[in-house]
Order: structure tokens, then sequence, then C-alpha cells
């Protein structure tokens, strides 16, 4: 798996190359369509396929603060895009001087002297260099100059234009369905095990506290079922070789017991001997259970719990 952190790790000896260039945040149904164009024309062209996506989002740079929730980490983006058969991945660093670049610099110094670009696959929206001068049209021009072939793809899938922004929204309306549907897979979030209040522990549902990186794309409050797994992050290995259990997962701020701070919380169905405390782990998201309740007991949240921990394993045998 090759994946390439700025283009000096790009190999002195690599020659040319069909490329596909975004953000690709969530590698939805629309992302993979546009990667598989990429994939066939080099093939058609005998060439290796590349994957120029970008880190942070672009967004956060030009207009400090917009940041839109990340559906993917950078790391489990650039897994999953090697996946769909690119033999690369660059992940390029968005800075405010690289943002600066005109359509004829990025096209020059990232597709044509360090890449080679034979051929470009971009989705039919894309617009690049400074303050989005560029499209799918300067793409193709420039294409005429240094000698590559370029082109336009629409992002759809099911039928309907797919968009990360959409995704994002269905999200955030708690569809968790529609958002499987949409990415092709359960939606994931990830992060390190940290200590909470234990309570999950002293009520018999012992949970993994899970604290994502910032911007991570989080379900609305509530309860859901779904999977919890340990991953392995750079030179860290994967907790209990990354087996992957059904999960019931409360989001929220615990109202029961008042609390302020939102969590993201997984109950490994039947499991009270895992140690995850500083593991890596991927919650995910398979279908909405309820809306967060404050209850008059503890009771009453215990009863409520177990019926929660029932349904998630029913899911989990569906």
């Amino acid at each position: 798996m090759r994946i390439w952190h700025g283009l000096d790790d790009v190999p002195e000896d690599w020659g040319r190359s069909v490329i596909t260039i975004g953000v690709f945040d969530g590698v939805h149904a629309g992302h993979r369509r546009l990667v598989a164009r990429a994939v066939a024309m080099a093939r058609r062209l005998g060439l290796p396929s590349v994957v120029v996506t970008f880190d942070p989002h672009p967004d956060e740079v030009v207009r400090p603060g917009t940041h839109p929730p990340r559906l993917t980490t950078t790391r489990h983006r650039a897994e999953l895009l090697v996946g769909l058969g690119v033999e690369a991945v660059c992940v390029l660093p968005f800075t405010l001087e690289f943002s600066r670049m005109s359509p004829d610099e990025f096209v020059q110094t990232v597709l044509v002297d360090r890449l080679h670009a034979a051929g470009v696959v971009v989705g039919e929206n894309f617009r690049f260099g400074h303050k989005a001068a560029g499209d799918v049209e300067t793409l193709r021009t420039l294409g005429e100059k240094y000698d590559f072939e370029a082109e336009g793809v629409p992002l759809v899938g099911d039928g309907e234009t797919v968009s990360s922004t959409l995704v994002r929204e269905r999200l955030a309306a708690g569809d968790i369905e529609a958002v499987t549907a949409a990415l092709g897979r359960p939606h994931r979030v990830e992060g390190v095990v940290v200590r909470g209040y234990q309570r999950g522990r002293q009520l018999g549902f012992p949970t993994a506290n899970v604290e994502p990186p910032d911007f991570t794309a989080i379900p609305p409050d509530g309860v859901y079922a779904g999977w919890l797994q340990g991953i392995a992050v750079g030179n860290l290995p994967a907790a209990y070789g990354g087996e992957r259990w059904p999960a019931a997962i409360s989001v929220g701020t615990n109202p029961t017991f008042e609390g302020v701070a939102r969590t993201v919380e997984a109950y490994a169905l039947d499991r009270d001997d895992l140690e995850l405390y500083g593991a890596h782990v991927a919650v995910e998201f398979g279908t909405r259970l309820r809306d967060n309740l404050r209850f008059d007991s503890v009771e009453a949240l215990v009863e409520q719990m177990r019926a929660d921990v029932d349904e998630a394993r029913r899911f989990a045998a569906s």
C-alpha cells in the first residue's frame, strides 16, 4: 500500500500515471465511481493510478473556522482509496501558500512535474487553483498544453448525485440507513479509548469511552446498534487482533446523571473482559434505536439499557 505524504514522498523514478483529485471525504458512492473511471483509464493506458487528496480540508485553510465535520480520518480515507484498486494515494498538505497556486501552477507542479500525468479524472464540479479559478474545461485546456487526457465525471450513486455534504446532512438528521447506503458501509467514528466516569461498568455494561479527533462527524445524540473494533494506527497493532464486536452505542451527555460533556460510548455485547484504555478503536453505526432520555432513577435506566442491548443483539443477528 503506497501512501505518500507530500510530493517529496513520490519516488524519483515514478513514471507516467493516471490521477484523480479531490478531498474524497467519506469515499462515498460518487467517489467510488470517480476512482473506478480513473482505474479504468489507467488500465487502458497500461499505467498506474494515483489519488491526490488533501489534509487538512481546504475549507479550514481558505475560510478558517468552516471545517466541515469529517466523515473519515486521513488514514482511513487513504486505506479505503487503496482498496478501490489505485496504486498510490498522495496526501498533499493544504496550506495557505498552496491555496494561492494558479490553476496552471497547480497542474505543472503537482500533476506534470511530480506525478507525470498521462490522464486526469475529476468530478464534473471540480474546481482548483487560487480562488477556485480552474474547472474541468480549464483542466482540459491545460491537458492539451501538457499532454494529458482530462475527464469530468458525474458523482452519481444509485441514481442520484452523491456528495459529502449530502452524507453529512443525512448523518446530522440521524438517517443512519441512508448514510450506510451512500457510503457503501457503516459510518464509523474513530478515536482513543479514555477513562470516563466508569458508570457503565458500575451498571453492568462496561463501555469504551471514545475520544475522537477534532471535526469528526458524529451522529445526533441517541442510542444506536452497531459495532466496536480495535484498529491499527501507525506502529500500534490493533487491540485484540482487530476483532469486531456487535455493540450498543450511546452518543450524548448522559442526562440521567446531568452530564455536560458529549461522549461516544460503546458496549461490546456480552463482553466485560475487554481492556481497551489507550487503544485506538472504531465505532460503527448500524441503526438508530432511540433518543437519549432522562430517567427518574438508576433502576429505570438499567432496565432500558437491558432493552437496548437486546435490540442491539437482534440487529447484529439480522
